[in-house]
């Protein structure tokens, strides 16, 4: 007999969420909450491109509110998912929702979002699998693979000599073992974002020394 074999706790129940379909919604919150991290900033304009089933049914399922959501940094479970679009109109960010119903895109529940102010911009596109799973496969134009499943540290930092090399070193220093890293850059110089999977959760006081690198911006944690 061949025995069942989960990722996580989200194949068997799924996340706690605001909405009536885990793909829609809680896939959705977490893709937008994603990039509102890797951006770091308060955005003015939000594009989301939907493809194929977010595109037909993003309205009658929340999807917008959830993307939406994410983008202001809700969890799954806010109560104030369904006001988010309002919250966003208030903050004085234009929502923009490009539609694309009949396209190429690999799979059903696909958006690619680009957020963007007078700064800077940057491009990350997500996909949600199912049970609040998601995928990342695009950022910034690079092809990039994340599931998102496996806990991730994300770091936006200044692109100088030696920050690879503290980050691994903090990381290395408290056991903890780097199983994917992914790292691009807007140009020399400039921001630099690191995403890197772990096989720890409990990466607490890594994260802590990473905090006191030099010209690192921000750092997230999803477990």
């Amino acid at each position: 007999m061949q025995s069942l074999r989960f990722q996580s706790v989200f194949d068997i129940i799924g996340p706690v969420m605001i909405g009536p379909s885990s793909s829609h919604t809680a896939g959705a919150v977490r893709i937008g909450k994603i990039v509102s991290s890797i951006f770091d900033d308060t955005p003015t304009e939000v594009e989301f491109q939907l493809f194929n089933s977010f595109a037909k049914t993003y309205r009658g399922h929340g999807t917008d509110l959830a993307l939406v959501a994410g983008i202001l940094g809700m969890d799954t479970d806010d109560p104030e998912i369904p006001n988010s679009l309002e919250i966003a109109h208030k903050r004085g960010i234009k929502i923009v929702w490009t539609i694309q119903k009949d396209s190429n895109a690999p799979h059903p529940n696909t958006t690619k979002i680009t957020v963007k102010n007078a700064h800077k911009s940057i491009s990350v596109t997500g996909i949600s699998i199912g049970g609040g799973n998601i995928q990342v496969t695009e950022l910034n134009g690079f092809a990039v693979s994340l599931n998102m499943n496996t806990p991730t540290i994300i770091i936006v930092h200044q692109d100088v000599p030696g920050m690879i090399a503290h980050v691994t070193e903090a990381l290395s220093r408290f056991g903890i073992n780097i199983a994917q890293m992914n790292v691009t850059r807007e140009k020399a110089g400039e921001k630099a974002i690191m995403i890197i999977e772990v096989d720890s959760r409990n990466c607490e006081e890594s994260i802590e020394e990473i905090r006191k690198i030099p010209h690192l911006h921000n750092v997230n944690f999803f477990q």
